[in-house]
């Protein structure tokens, strides 16, 4: 017998700043149907490859025109070989993984249910702190977007031990936020999953 149920994915980012909780960008993300099919196989079956394990981030999905205004390409969401367009950092977020994770308490992974639903999410919370990464700028007052962490893009992805990299499952591409040493970012990165009846 086939279930036709369907499975759904949503997603959804917010960054806010850690200290002041201004929020510095509120949307939802599109998913690699593909990779998170694949990924939830190889969780399924307990094989390696298939958690959560990176937020990267980048900043190559934007452009600034001659007169200021921005343009973005589409988020890169087909293939298992899918990428960034520039991945400029990745940090660690499996609080599982304590060889990877260095700090579990800022970066970790929770799961939601409420029983009696069909649906849960996956919550993924990353830190950047004040001194990461290693070589930002002083101050967030860039004068124009072409730093290496001033951000525009960011996603989840897998870790795969043979390769030293993983699958993309998530891609969103918003207006460029700059990390530097004067502020701490927090990143809240839910992924809810739903069986409809």
């Amino acid at each position: 017998m086939i279930d036709d149920s369907p499975l759904q994915m949503f997603g959804y980012v917010l960054i806010h700043d850690a200290d002041t909780r201004e929020v510095l960008v509120d949307k939802a993300n599109q998913i690699n149907f593909e990779s998170m099919s694949y990924a939830l196989a190889l969780s399924l079956g307990h094989r390696p490859g298939g958690n959560i394990m990176q937020m990267v981030f980048g900043n190559g999905a934007s452009s600034v025109s001659a007169v200021g205004g921005i343009s973005y390409l589409a988020p890169n969401v087909t293939g298992t070989d899918a990428q960034l367009y520039n991945q400029t950092y990745a940090k660690y977020v499996d609080d599982l993984s304590p060889l990877l994770n260095t700090n579990p308490t800022d970066n970790f992974i929770r799961v939601n249910h409420s029983t009696g639903t069909t649906y849960s999410d996956v919550v993924v919370t990353c830190l950047l702190d004040y001194n990461e990464p290693s070589d930002q700028d002083a101050s967030d007052i860039a004068p124009d977007l072409a730093g290496k962490f001033i951000f525009d893009e960011l996603g989840l992805k897998t870790y795969d031990t043979n390769t030293l990299d993983g699958m993309l499952l998530s891609h969103v591409i918003f207006h460029p936020v700059q990390k530097a040493l004067n502020r701490r970012i927090e990143i809240i990165y839910t992924i809810r999953i739903v069986m409809a009846k």
